[in-house]
């Protein structure tokens, strides 16, 4: 930090800040960006599915409570919304990452990478690389997310017989934290096929011919496992931070009445 603090006082903020944006740094800042993008679009659309089904059951005389089919609707919804942001984002994210390092990286920043990939990939087409699976993934993902935590929710005001509203930050956060386990147990083969596709060749250099080349591949070389490999990190990364992302919003809401 006191190194940081040195630079900013000697007029190298302007520096630092194109060295986040550069290399793999960039990736990471584009990851804190697009990870504030990506909650505003999940429960914003989460919240609109969800009022368009209230209505419905309103108007069919019936509790405006969704059902879990519902539910899990309005969090595929949620996800499909989502996609269109996060799948460019994460293809960008990828390929800073996977690059390699000093003289032989292959992309100056995220504007760059997005600049190639479209040109390299024929059209906006190569920067949505892996959108199919994608779609597939944040459907999966994002409706069981939604499911488990209104259903764990929901579970604990019927046996305790208590409003939403008093459910205790501790337990929210826990209910936060298995949902975010079971949205990476329902889609991360998705997730595995789409990293795939999306730190893939162009041209000569593509191993993979489309999405079901990938599913093919990876199940005659690896098997079952291969569709799992990093699924122990990430689901310890996906507890913390899905449930400090409930508590976060659930507290705001209350907040707001």
């Amino acid at each position: 930090m006191t190194e940081v603090a040195e630079e900013l006082e000697t007029g190298g903020a302007k520096q630092t800040f194109k060295e986040l944006f550069s290399g793999a740094a960039g990736g990471v800042a584009q990851v804190l960006i697009g990870e504030w993008g990506f909650v505003s679009v999940q429960f914003g659309g989460f919240h609109y599915a969800r009022r368009q089904f209230e209505a419905r059951n309103t108007h069919r005389g019936k509790p405006a409570d969704l059902s879990y089919t519902q539910l899990y609707l309005s969090g595929a919804f949620a996800g499909l919304a989502n996609s269109y942001l996060s799948g460019p984002i994460e293809h960008v994210r990828i390929r800073l990452q996977t690059q390699p390092h000093g003289a032989g990286r292959l992309y100056n920043g995220p504007i760059d990478c997005m600049r190639k990939l479209v040109r390299q990939g024929g059209g906006i087409g190569g920067l949505y690389r892996g959108q199919v699976v994608t779609l597939a993934r944040e459907a999966m993902a994002y409706g069981t997310w939604f499911l488990t935590f209104e259903y764990l929710m929901r579970l604990h005001t019927r046996r305790t017989s208590t409003p939403r509203s008093s459910i205790p930050a501790p337990l929210i956060a826990l209910y936060g934290g298995i949902a975010g386990e079971v949205l990476w147990l329902s889609s991360y083969p998705f997730d595995v096929v789409k990293s795939k596709m999306q730190s893939d060749g162009f041209g000569a250099g593509m191993r993979y011919a489309n999405m079901r080349d990938v599913w093919r591949q990876t199940w005659r070389e690896e098997g079952m496992r291969g569709f799992w490999k990093g699924i122990g990190p990430t689901c310890v990364r996906a507890l913390p931070v899905s449930a400090g992302t409930f508590i976060v919003v659930e507290m705001v809401m209350r907040a707001m009445g």
